[in-house]
């Protein structure tokens, strides 16, 4: 990374103090920040001579914490950015640069009953000198003993830390990338050949055979269990079907590894202690099995987290968390994740395939031995009893892991996250949302928090709305589709993409309707009359009937919003087929209210005619309306300049004057939506600008 280049240049160079005397700077990653997408600002800048000190005010392990306090007062020039928990590891070693990560091949080693041995194997195989550290929490206490540990080692090229990860060393940026990536190289040959070796026995070999639907299962489960982990708050979710993922949910060994718990203290944050393993086979178990195996595992999860809480709790720590696992895994279907948005959720999933390969490679090093001395994770040999193992992986001891999840530093990451917004953490479909009031509702849930799936039948329309609204939000939380109203397995297709990409539906938003324009006496043909009422009255219903299902499984609070119109009661000659069909639908609300209660909120705007952007309003309609209403214009015009025209004309019908627009409209829809509107349901909401002619009768 060049920035990184940059940044050692900058504190190579000799840096003046208003003083007028040269200083040592350290730039270390900020607290929380990742280095694939963070830049010269994601790091701190921080004297070390003033760090160095800090080892005289150490007060011992019981006080550790409390550095953390000093670390800002030896900010260098500006920088105001959070130092990493692990400044002084960086700090105190006595090289130029150094790296500190957690590369799964490494971790292997870490977690390993027997790693010690295997890393004495490993470096006789490949010239290496890594040296060994015993289980410390991160933090001042492991800075030291990793000086020490360097000291007593003054030839190693590396630490292995127990349990934990890996830390590297170099002259410069690139000796250390290149040490890196060398040692991490090595370590994946070494671990790679023990997997060879065991070949199909890995994880003790298969207990299911895999199914080739899977993602059939997922999109029937997903929604139900979505509800089961929203006791406290709703998520969105993520599906992992990877071959390493099903290979390890179908072998004999899931459960118990599973069960274990994670060992490296960089997951805890994002997967938890441990996932929840589903005891399901889908050889002999249908759905509906899975669906009571996943209401009973997620009771039963809560109870265990909070007991877990309970037991190590002390009168400081944080609150207790959200109880629900943020990791579920499933034999035959993979592994669903969890998190406030889709990014979090895939980001959880690649934790926790990490630590899947983790396992796999420390189960292999151990080659079916049963290790029968203290594990070297343990500090004192004493201390080994502490420390669960399986088949060769040792995990953290669970009093450890509650003092690493509930970590004040730790914790104090979340907190240094965007806020929430009104609609996170929910999901939306919008049907119309190619153009005009659809396309101005995608973007205003976007900005709102929301995660949405713009459908439309103008497919080509719904990706340009979609590129509009990412670059709102970002591009893991918004897609597209196609969709047509009168297709019902069209409307299927969709809410199923919708449930595979989020994990279940918070609410839909219809603003598709169509308008045919008679001809010059005013009729419309047999099959022009069908379609419209094909489209903007049975494809409301449609869209309702299909998503019903959905939304009971899932059994969460959710919204329809449909768009009937002022034409629904203001009768007008010419349009007796669109008029018609948008007073159906607004009864359709007031039925669909009553039908889908108490779960569905269904309610509807009425907007008056808005022209700005509107696919129903193409170049040749909006001229012959100028035409009819004799409002001059020039044929050279912009089809948005002749479109403001004729709005403002209609305007002038209404008592603000005021056009109406496509935002006017996404903000009723929007407030609708959300939960400031909760008790509001069966209700048409105008947004006509004061069109006396629809007034409510």
């Amino acid at each position: 990374m060049k920035f990184l280049k940059d940044l050692w240049d900058e504190t190579q160079a000799t840096q003046w103090t208003f003083t007028g005397f040269p200083a040592r700077i350290l730039a270390v990653k900020g607290s929380g920040g990742d280095l694939g997408s963070t830049g010269k600002r994601g790091f701190a800048l921080l004297y070390l001579d003033k760090l160095e000190a800090l080892q005289k005010v150490y007060r011992g392990r019981d006080h550790e914490d409390e550095m953390v306090n000093y670390y800002p007062r030896a900010a260098f020039g500006e920088s105001r950015v959070a130092p990493s928990i692990d400044t002084p590891l960086h700090a105190y070693l006595p090289f130029a640069c150094v790296e500190h990560l957690h590369p799964d091949w490494g971790i292997a080693v870490a977690v390993s009953a027997d790693g010690k041995e295997k890393l004495a194997e490993f470096n006789r195989r490949f010239g290496r000198r890594l040296a060994w550290l015993p289980w410390q929490r991160p933090g001042f206490e492991l800075a030291l003993r990793l000086r020490r540990t360097i000291d007593q080692n003054p030839s190693c090229d590396g630490v292995v830390l127990g349990g934990h990860g890996l830390l590297t060393w170099g002259d410069s940026p690139r000796e250390c990338y290149s040490n890196t990536l060398m040692i991490i190289d090595q370590l994946g040959e070494f671990v790679l050949e023990h997997q060879a070796r065991l070949g199909g026995r890995l994880f003790g070999g298969a207990r299911i055979t895999p199914r080739t639907r899977a993602s059939n299962i997922a999109i029937a489960v997903l929604p139900f269990l979505r509800g089961k982990l929203a006791t406290e708050r709703r998520s969105i979710g993520h599906y992992n079907p990877s071959p390493d993922v099903i290979q390890f949910v179908n072998s004999q060994d899931a459960e118990p590894l599973a069960r274990l718990g994670i060992s490296c203290p960089d997951y805890f944050l994002r997967t938890r202690i441990r996932p929840l393993y589903i005891d399901w086979n889908p050889e002999t178990d249908g759905v509906d099995c899975l669906k009571e195996k996943i209401a009973a595992g997620t009771e039963k999860y809560r109870e265990e987290y909070v007991a877990y809480y309970r037991d190590f709790a002390r009168p400081d720590s944080p609150p207790l968390r959200d109880p629900n696992p943020s990791v579920v895994l499933v034999p035959g279907v993979g592994m669903f994740t969890f998190g406030k948005s889709k990014a979090e959720a895939r980001i959880t999933g690649e934790f926790y395939e990490s630590a899947i390969h983790v396992m796999a490679g420390a189960t292999a090093l151990g080659e079916g031995n049963l290790w029968g001395g203290p594990v070297p994770q343990a500090l004192r040999p004493e201390d080994s009893s502490q420390f669960a193992s399986f088949n060769n992986y040792v995990a953290l001891p669970v009093s450890e892991a509650f003092q690493i999840e509930y970590w004040e530093l730790e914790v104090a990451k979340l907190c240094r996250t965007l806020p929430k917004k009104e609609l996170g953490r929910k999901i939306f479909l919008v049907v119309g949302g190619g153009s005009g009031i659809g396309r101005a509702t995608a973007q205003r849930l976007a900005q709102l928090g929301a995660h949405v799936v713009i459908a439309d039948k103008d497919e080509p329309a719904a990706a340009v709305s979609a590129a509009d609204a990412a670059r709102i939000t970002s591009q893991e939380a918004v897609v597209h589709c196609k969709l047509d109203l009168v297709d019902r397995s069209s409307i299927a297709q969709a809410l199923e993409k919708t449930v595979l990409l989020f994990g279940g539906l918070d609410g839909i938003v219809n603003t598709a309707a169509v308008f045919i324009p008679p001809d010059g006496t005013g009729h419309l043909d047999d099959d022009q009359w069908r379609r419209t009422l094909g489209i903007n009255i049975a494809g409301n219903y449609f869209l309702a009937d299909e998503a019903r299902l959905l939304f009971r499984h899932q059994g969460l609070p959710t919204v329809l919003v449909l768009t009937t119109s002022a034409n629904a009661v203001v009768p007008k000659w010419g349009s007796e087929a669109y008029d018609v069909s948008k007073s159906a639908v607004s009864h359709l609300v007031r039925e669909l209210a009553v039908g889908l209660a108490p779960l569905v909120r269904v309610n509807a705007i009425a907007p008056a005619t808005v022209v700005e952007a509107s696919s129903m309003f193409p170049r040749d309609r909006v001229m012959a309306s100028l035409t009819k209403y004799q409002i001059p214009f020039n044929e050279n015009d912009t089809t948005e300049h002749l479109r403001n025209k004729l709005s403002h004309f209609y305007a002038q019908r209404t008592l603000t004057k005021l056009p109406i627009t496509p935002q006017d409209c996404a903000e009723a829809i929007c407030w609708l939506a959300s939960d400031r509107a909760a008790k509001t349901t069966g209700h048409v909401i105008p947004v006509d600008g004061g069109l006396v002619e629809a007034f409510l009768r």
